[in-house]
């Protein structure tokens, strides 16, 4: 593998597809401290496409591994408004967002789940304010994967540190399509075929979900209005963007008071610098009411407990099994990738954008129409070849939309 050459790629494909930027327009990018390597082919791809500034606001894993480990607990009670008034800035002024993710997956194995639960939940009172310019597409955002090493070795951790790291980017680029000739033309018939099982699923107006399989039994009512979305999006002046890359889900607003039966998830979900594994959620009138987990639950409860909101659905996912993800027989370890591997459902806040007339209506409104808010979104895999899901019309007619792994539709 040429990772230079193949970097240099993925830093076009990022530019010109995933935010595709446009000749004055101005770029934020938050990476980890090891993603500098690829901030840099970024940063000189978006000039070349006309970008009049980029700002880099970097974080680095074992600072962040201090902190939690050696600060006083005050620490985690209080969130600098500074910070959140210099990016609603950066946002107010033009600034189109990507973030590279790359955070090792058990980084905070060793801190105290409720110090990591009390600062989510200040961070999330506290930035509660901006979640709209991404969340109704008011700019432009992407997220896509960086390597890093603490990621690398939580992957593939038979591997040495190097050989981890190198199996990763590969991968990385594989789910991407950076390895193919032209990944640009890759992604524009990716994004036609996603359009075409976004197309048939709204117009079919299904009243609600079902999902079948080895410990779940899940109804999930869909809110009133709701639209099924996939693939590109678009801004709010119009312009086209990819919000994940990797992306292979058809996804769509739950109603937040219509989710009723349990849910098992089918993968591990990398949570708060830890990992939840072997969990099961139970929906009574759209509300988790019971829940376990073999492995980290009590970070899984600090997430429940962050807000109302937080037990209620706000997205529901369906991705073919047999996607170019799943096929790598990768775990991932990061949500980007293996929610692109699986069907999901995400707990928390609704994307206004998968309900007609959200932006134009309170949230009073939205929320009695079935929009859920909430200061967080955390999503998590519900898919597998063993899981069915039908769709169920007002009228009783049922369609089965995912069966075996794969679209039926």
């Amino acid at each position: 593998m040429d990772l230079e050459n193949s970097l240099e790629k993925y830093a076009e494909l990022i530019v010109h597809t995933g935010l595709n930027l446009q000749a004055g327009e101005k770029l934020m990018i938050r990476a980890n401290a090891e993603g500098l390597e690829l901030v840099r082919k970024v940063a000189k791809a978006a000039y070349q496409a006309g970008v009049v500034d980029v700002k880099l606001l970097f974080q680095d894993d074992q600072l962040s591994l201090t902190r939690y480990l050696h600060a006083p607990d005050s620490a985690f009670e209080t969130y600098p408004e500074y910070e959140v008034e210099y990016t609603e800035a950066l946002y107010k002024d033009g600034y189109q967002i990507l973030v590279l993710s790359g955070v090792d997956p058990e980084l905070l194995k060793t801190a105290d789940p409720k110090r990591i639960s009390t600062f989510q939940k200040t961070a999330g009172i506290a930035t509660k304010r901006i979640q709209h310019y991404t969340m109704e597409n008011k700019n432009k955002w992407c997220v896509v994967g960086a390597a890093t090493n603490g990621w690398a070795k939580s992957a593939f951790p038979d591997l040495p540190a190097e050989e981890a790291k190198a199996r990763l980017w590969q991968n990385i680029f594989k789910a991407t399509r950076v390895d193919q000739e032209d990944p640009v033309a890759a992604w524009q018939a990716h994004d036609e075929e996603l359009k075409r099982h976004m197309d048939f699923l709204n117009e079919a107006k299904f009243e609600k979900i079902v999902f079948e399989g080895p410990g779940t039994d899940l109804v999930v009512g869909l809110a009133e209005g709701n639209r099924w979305d996939g693939g590109s999006g678009k801004s709010q002046a119009g312009v086209s963007f990819f919000p994940n890359m990797p992306t292979e889900e058809i996804f769509s607003m739950p109603h937040a008071d219509k989710v009723n039966g349990k849910i098992t998830a089918t993968l591990p979900l990398s949570l708060r610098g830890q990992l939840v594994d072997k969990f099961w959620f139970k929906f009574e009138d759209g509300k988790v009411t019971d829940f376990d987990a073999a492995q980290g639950k009590e970070i899984l409860q600090g997430l429940l407990d962050t807000d109302e909101g937080a037990r209620r659905l706000g997205e529901i996912a369906l991705v073919a099994h047999h996607s170019p993800i799943s096929q790598t027989g990768v775990l991932f370890k990061n949500t980007l990738f293996d929610e692109n591997a699986s069907c999901h459902l995400a707990l928390g806040q609704a994307y206004s954008d998968t309900m007609q007339g959200a932006t134009g209506r309170t949230e009073e409104e939205n929320r009695k129409l079935g929009m859920n808010d909430s200061m967080i979104h955390t999503d998590f895999m519900v898919g597998s070849d063993q899981v069915t899901v039908t769709g169920i019309r007002r009228d009783g007619s049922q369609v089965v939309l995912l069966k075996d792994g794969d679209w039926q539709i």
